[in-house]
């Protein structure tokens, strides 16, 4: 067993989005998003799959449709199949969040 959050080396520039997979398997992927300040995670959507924030460091704008609301870590965001989501950091610190993705199409 190993810590792979521990293991992460992000640190954004402003306006950079860093990633990192933490876990991989036949159906499930963990993503890391580290946002430096002023940088997006473009809204998407995954229609064949569930996807869930878990906000680990600092304030995060997050997109859902036509709504936007800023969650703090920690905190759990759930994106159900097929709805537009994304994020934002508008604050001057390092925002980092985790994505996790099942079942992977």
């Amino acid at each position: 067993m190993r810590d792979r959050y521990a293991e992460l080396d992000l640190d954004p520039d402003d306006e950079e989005v860093q990633t990192a997979e933490l876990v991989v398997t036949d159906d499930v992927l963990v993503k890391a998003f580290a946002l430096g300040p002023g940088a997006e995670l473009s809204p998407h959507e995954h229609g064949d799959s569930t996807n869930v924030f878990h906000v680990l460091e600092g304030d995060v704008t997050v997109i859902q449709g036509d709504s936007e609301e800023v969650v703090s870590a920690p905190g759990v965001i759930l994106h159900e199949r097929g709805v537009v989501h994304g994020a934002r950091n508008e604050t001057d610190e390092t925002v980092v969040f985790t994505a996790s993705l099942c079942p992977l199409p």
